[in-house]
């Protein structure tokens, strides 16, 4: 029987062209950052590393460390905040921090960075996703695109960075929660 002001449903005949991403897959890569030694996870969208426009989500917990890194002049990174929060940070070639902010849905949702700046982001609240559109293909990075000021993954000083970069994204959201 068919509601009034609805369309009956109707089952594909060919494949579908639609790639959705279902709440089943979501849970399973928040599961998978949990469990991860980095804290994090991406699901990609593009359907191979050479398509010319990258498009993934990547699933942070706190602790994870982004080491600083920037993408030549011409490879800008958006990212759109899905859930929890997460700090975006740019830096100077000293490791100054020039920007920053809280990305936050419904609040502040969205921030793209232009290319060759140096930038990070963290995590502050558990099951963080931010959508992330860039540029492609996929190009690993090296040695010259991270920041030779900011100590590589692994590094025993990650965690005071970490928390450096917390607590000035803390005191920048009580200053903003005050204004």
């Amino acid at each position: 029987m068919n509601m009034p002001n609805t369309v009956p449903l109707q089952l594909p005949t060919h494949r579908p062209s639609l790639r959705v991403f279902s709440g089943l897959a979501l849970g399973e890569a928040l599961a998978r950052s949990r469990q991860a030694q980095r804290l994090r996870t991406n699901v990609n969208v593009h359907p191979e590393l050479e398509d010319p426009i990258q498009r993934l989500f990547n699933v942070l917990q706190p602790g994870s460390y982004i080491r600083p890194h920037r993408h030549e002049a011409h490879r800008w990174e958006l990212f759109v905040g899905l859930s929890g929060r997460a700090g975006v940070l740019t830096f100077d070639d000293g490791g100054t921090c020039l920007e920053h902010c809280i990305l936050e849905p419904g609040v502040l949702w969205a921030v793209e960075i232009p290319g060759g700046v140096w930038l990070t982001a963290v995590a502050l609240e558990a099951d963080t996703v931010l959508f992330e559109v860039k540029p492609g293909p996929f190009r690993k990075l090296e040695d010259k695109d991270f920041a030779p000021w900011a100590p590589a993954e692994g590094d025993p000083r990650t965690e005071a960075v970490l928390k450096r970069w917390e607590l000035m994204l803390a005191r920048s959201a009580e200053t903003q929660d005050h204004a």
